[in-house]
């Protein structure tokens, strides 16, 4: 690991002109992800802001029904709060299936959003990876990509965003709270947070350097039964081969409404619109869900 200055910011105003004004500064948070980055060399930040200390670990309601989630509540205490256990159960199952108890104990709401792939060549400096290096290659597409995405790729890169928690906030529709360096404010559907990899699959999301997630915001929860499932390889620790975050509203037997999100698939959280279009109104049917289900990969490679 290199040498790096560290700094604990006293005010997110402090914290992000912190950052914005050295190009090889990093936030951290609870590091579950960038200290073992840090200690590969893949990432080499030369001053580190801790955010850790802004009170931003505050879950509470919102005037219109939803929910206001501080971008440093660790993990566990999201997935343990009460409110969403009871209203937004995909949430809190989607957080409980992602990483360790240690580590969730750990880790926070907007690094969670923010954590890199898990792509072992992103992770094997002796490889060539687009992600790390712009322009080395990609060792994936030829190499062992059994964990690698489908959908949403490139010829650039076909790795994964690892996120559990992303995946039940991508159905939720959150959005995603910033403040810039200038002091500029936005919310952002997280579905526009991440950028496909095209061309420039080391440029993760829509953030500048320097903005800092201070929040997610949940609307009020939509109706239907909610529930996230993940395909693994062991029952604990481990990363999705697929999961699936899906809130369905049925009534008798037809569908009225359908929400779904695929992860392990594709660069960032999938929303499968067309399978909530073909789902939405139809009577459940074996013939209905297989067709579905085949249309939330249409075009899969």
């Amino acid at each position: 690991m290199q040498p790096f200055s560290y700094q604990r910011a006293d005010t997110v105003e402090t914290a992000v002109a912190a950052v914005a004004g050295r190009p090889a500064a990093r936030f951290i948070a609870g590091g579950t992800n960038l200290l073992d980055l840090m200690k590969l060399g893949i990432e080499r930040p030369e001053h580190l802001v801790d955010i850790g200390r802004l009170g931003l670990d505050r879950i509470e309601p919102t005037e219109e029904g939803g929910l206001h989630i501080g971008a440093q509540v660790r993990n566990s205490d999201l997935a343990a709060d009460p409110i969403v256990r009871s209203r937004y159960p995909a949430l809190s199952q989607a957080l409980l299936a992602g990483a360790s108890g240690q580590i969730r104990n750990k880790a926070s709401t907007g690094g969670n959003l923010l954590q890199r792939t898990r792509c072992p060549y992103f992770y094997n400096r002796n490889m060539p990876c687009n992600k790390r290096e712009p322009g080395a290659g990609c060792a994936a597409l030829r190499g062992f990509n059994r964990m690698h995405a489908v959908i949403g790729t490139s010829q650039a890169c076909i790795a994964v965003h690892p996120s559990d928690m992303a995946v039940a906030m991508a159905v939720l529709d959150a959005n995603v709270e910033t403040v810039s360096p200038g002091g500029e404010t936005r919310s952002i559907p997280i579905g526009d947070l991440y950028r496909l990899p095209g061309t420039t699959p080391h440029q993760e999301t829509v953030l500048a350097h320097g903005e800092m997630i201070t929040g997610v915001t949940l609307p009020p929860p939509p109706a239907g039964r909610q529930a996230y499932r993940k395909v693994r390889d062991r029952a604990s620790y481990a990363f999705a081969l697929v999961s699936v975050a899906a809130i369905i509203e049925v009534s008798g037997n037809r569908v009225r409404t359908a929400r779904v999100a695929l992860g392990g698939v594709a660069p960032k959280p999938w929303r499968a619109l067309e399978t909530e279009s073909r789902l939405a109104g139809a009577a459940l049917s074996d013939n209905v869900l297989t067709d579905a289900a085949e249309a939330a990969l249409a075009g899969a490679v």
